[in-house]
Protein backbone atom coordinates (compact mmCIF):
# COMPACT_ATOMS: atom_id res chain seq x y z
CA UNK A 1 0.00 0.00 0.00
CA UNK A 2 1.41 3.70 -0.67
CA UNK A 3 0.53 6.41 0.57
CA UNK A 4 0.80 10.46 -1.41
CA UNK A 5 1.74 12.99 1.37
CA UNK A 6 5.09 12.58 0.50
CA UNK A 7 6.60 9.78 -1.67
CA UNK A 8 7.50 6.97 0.71
CA UNK A 9 6.75 3.45 0.35
CA UNK A 10 4.87 1.25 3.22
CA UNK A 11 6.33 -1.82 1.60
CA UNK A 12 8.81 -2.61 -0.18
CA UNK A 13 8.93 -3.91 -3.19
CA UNK A 14 12.63 -4.96 -3.68
CA UNK A 15 13.78 -4.10 -0.17
CA UNK A 16 15.13 -7.40 0.41
CA UNK A 17 17.14 -7.57 -2.71
CA UNK A 18 20.87 -6.55 -2.60
CA UNK A 19 21.79 -3.90 -5.46
CA UNK A 20 24.30 -7.00 -6.67
CA UNK A 21 21.58 -9.50 -6.09
CA UNK A 22 19.37 -7.15 -8.23
CA UNK A 23 21.89 -6.34 -11.12
CA UNK A 24 22.72 -10.51 -11.14
CA UNK A 25 18.89 -11.11 -11.48
CA UNK A 26 18.33 -8.68 -14.34
CA UNK A 27 21.72 -9.27 -16.33
CA UNK A 28 20.59 -13.41 -16.26
CA UNK A 29 17.17 -12.06 -17.31
CA UNK A 30 15.32 -14.47 -15.11
CA UNK A 31 11.45 -13.61 -15.44
CA UNK A 32 10.50 -13.41 -11.89
CA UNK A 33 13.12 -9.80 -11.09
CA UNK A 34 11.44 -9.19 -15.10
CA UNK A 35 8.01 -8.80 -13.05
CA UNK A 36 9.61 -7.16 -9.84
CA UNK A 37 10.73 -4.37 -12.06
CA UNK A 38 7.52 -3.90 -14.03
CA UNK A 39 5.78 -3.68 -11.43
CA UNK A 40 7.90 -1.33 -9.35
CA UNK A 41 8.05 0.88 -12.49
CA UNK A 42 4.29 0.84 -12.38
CA UNK A 43 4.51 1.68 -8.88
CA UNK A 44 6.59 5.06 -9.61
CA UNK A 45 4.25 5.59 -12.48
CA UNK A 46 1.13 5.38 -10.70
CA UNK A 47 2.65 7.52 -8.08
CA UNK A 48 3.62 10.20 -10.56
CA UNK A 49 0.33 10.33 -12.28
CA UNK A 50 -1.82 10.51 -8.77
CA UNK A 51 0.71 13.10 -7.51
CA UNK A 52 0.46 15.25 -10.50
CA UNK A 53 -3.20 15.37 -10.86
CA UNK A 54 -4.18 19.14 -11.02
CA UNK A 55 -6.73 19.50 -8.27
CA UNK A 56 -5.05 16.84 -5.59
CA UNK A 57 -4.62 18.87 -2.09
CA UNK A 58 -3.97 18.97 1.23
CA UNK A 59 -7.13 17.59 2.16
CA UNK A 60 -7.26 14.56 -0.05
CA UNK A 61 -5.50 11.54 0.38
CA UNK A 62 -4.60 8.97 -2.13
CA UNK A 63 -3.07 6.01 -1.74
CA UNK A 64 -2.85 2.27 -3.79
CA UNK A 65 -2.04 -1.14 -4.21
CA UNK A 66 -0.22 -2.76 -7.41
CA UNK A 67 -1.14 -6.27 -8.06
CA UNK A 68 0.77 -7.15 -11.35
CA UNK A 69 -0.80 -5.13 -13.99
CA UNK A 70 -4.01 -4.40 -11.62
CA UNK A 71 -4.25 -0.87 -9.66
CA UNK A 72 -6.60 -0.63 -6.51
CA UNK A 73 -6.84 3.17 -5.36
CA UNK A 74 -8.12 4.16 -1.64
CA UNK A 75 -8.18 6.65 0.72
CA UNK A 76 -10.33 10.25 0.74
CA UNK A 77 -11.23 12.97 -1.76
CA UNK A 78 -13.72 15.96 -0.79
CA UNK A 79 -14.77 15.91 -4.59
CA UNK A 80 -16.10 13.37 -6.70
CA UNK A 81 -14.18 14.79 -9.60
CA UNK A 82 -10.97 14.12 -7.77
CA UNK A 83 -12.24 10.25 -7.55
CA UNK A 84 -12.89 10.16 -11.31
CA UNK A 85 -9.65 11.95 -11.87
CA UNK A 86 -7.66 9.74 -10.09
CA UNK A 87 -9.01 6.45 -11.61
CA UNK A 88 -9.16 7.82 -15.63
CA UNK A 89 -5.15 9.05 -14.88
CA UNK A 90 -4.33 5.60 -13.54
CA UNK A 91 -6.05 3.77 -16.37
CA UNK A 92 -4.43 5.44 -18.69
CA UNK A 93 -1.06 4.51 -17.74
CA UNK A 94 0.43 1.77 -20.41
CA UNK A 95 -0.03 -1.45 -18.60
CA UNK A 96 -2.62 -1.06 -16.15
CA UNK A 97 -4.93 -3.75 -17.14
CA UNK A 98 -7.52 -2.60 -14.42
CA UNK A 99 -8.59 -0.54 -11.39
CA UNK A 100 -10.77 -1.11 -8.44
CA UNK A 101 -11.31 2.23 -7.36
CA UNK A 102 -12.30 2.28 -3.80
CA UNK A 103 -11.77 6.13 -3.08
CA UNK A 104 -14.38 7.24 -0.59
CA UNK A 105 -15.34 10.74 -1.31
CA UNK A 106 -15.97 12.72 1.95
CA UNK A 107 -19.69 14.08 2.32
CA UNK A 108 -20.67 17.43 1.82
CA UNK A 109 -20.48 19.73 5.50
CA UNK A 110 -20.04 23.26 5.58
CA UNK A 111 -18.40 22.25 9.26
CA UNK A 112 -16.37 20.02 7.92
CA UNK A 113 -15.05 22.62 5.46
CA UNK A 114 -14.50 25.14 7.99
CA UNK A 115 -12.35 22.70 9.87
CA UNK A 116 -10.23 21.58 7.49
CA UNK A 117 -9.18 26.04 7.16
CA UNK A 118 -8.84 25.63 10.74
CA UNK A 119 -6.55 22.83 11.04
CA UNK A 120 -4.77 23.79 7.89
CA UNK A 121 -4.10 26.92 9.61
CA UNK A 122 -3.07 25.55 13.16
CA UNK A 123 -0.86 22.99 11.58
CA UNK A 124 0.96 24.68 8.84
CA UNK A 125 1.28 27.92 10.79
CA UNK A 126 2.97 26.65 13.65
CA UNK A 127 6.73 27.41 14.66
CA UNK A 128 8.95 25.01 12.55
CA UNK A 129 5.85 23.56 10.23
CA UNK A 130 5.98 26.16 7.20
CA UNK A 131 9.09 24.08 6.11
CA UNK A 132 6.01 21.63 4.78
CA UNK A 133 3.75 24.52 3.68
CA UNK A 134 5.93 25.80 0.92
CA UNK A 135 5.96 22.34 -0.94
CA UNK A 136 3.32 21.77 -3.84
CA UNK A 137 1.30 19.06 -2.57
CA UNK A 138 1.90 19.49 1.55
CA UNK A 139 2.95 16.08 3.10
CA UNK A 140 0.79 16.27 5.94
CA UNK A 141 -3.00 15.54 4.57
CA UNK A 142 -5.92 16.84 6.14
CA UNK A 143 -8.92 14.61 6.34
CA UNK A 144 -11.96 15.57 7.93
CA UNK A 145 -14.83 13.50 8.39
CA UNK A 146 -18.22 14.96 10.79
CA UNK A 147 -16.01 16.34 12.78
CA UNK A 148 -13.55 14.09 12.87
CA UNK A 149 -9.47 14.43 11.62
CA UNK A 150 -6.72 12.18 10.24
CA UNK A 151 -3.55 13.27 9.64
CA UNK A 152 -2.04 11.42 7.12
CA UNK A 153 1.40 11.58 5.47
CA UNK A 154 5.05 11.83 6.73
CA UNK A 155 7.19 14.22 8.62
CA UNK A 156 11.08 14.54 9.17
CA UNK A 157 11.05 13.74 12.80
CA UNK A 158 8.92 12.76 15.67
CA UNK A 159 9.05 15.87 17.18
CA UNK A 160 7.16 17.30 13.79
CA UNK A 161 4.86 14.65 13.96
CA UNK A 162 4.20 15.64 17.99
CA UNK A 163 3.68 19.12 16.60
CA UNK A 164 1.15 18.71 14.32
CA UNK A 165 -1.00 16.42 16.38
CA UNK A 166 -1.04 18.91 18.98
CA UNK A 167 -1.86 21.50 16.83
CA UNK A 168 -4.56 19.38 15.30
CA UNK A 169 -6.52 18.99 18.63
CA UNK A 170 -5.57 22.86 19.86
CA UNK A 171 -8.59 23.40 16.70
CA UNK A 172 -12.57 24.18 18.24
CA UNK A 173 -15.25 21.85 16.74
CA UNK A 174 -13.08 18.51 16.24
CA UNK A 175 -14.39 15.54 18.12
CA UNK A 176 -11.16 14.00 17.81
CA UNK A 177 -7.71 13.58 16.13
CA UNK A 178 -6.08 10.65 14.30
CA UNK A 179 -2.18 10.89 13.78
CA UNK A 180 -1.48 8.51 10.98
CA UNK A 181 1.73 10.86 10.30
CA UNK A 182 4.86 8.80 9.52
CA UNK A 183 8.34 9.64 10.48
CA UNK A 184 10.89 9.54 7.67
CA UNK A 185 13.85 7.62 8.60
Amino acid sequence: MFTFSRPRKVSQVLGAMSLAAMTTSVLAQTPAPRAALAQNRLEKEVRHVLVTLPFYSVFDNLAYKVDADHVTLVGQVVTPKMRSDAEKAVKSIEGVAGVNNQIEVLPLSPMDDQIRRAEFRAIYSAPGMDKYAIQAVPPIHIVVKGGNVTLVGAVASQMDKAIAEMRAKSVPGVFSVGDELMVEK
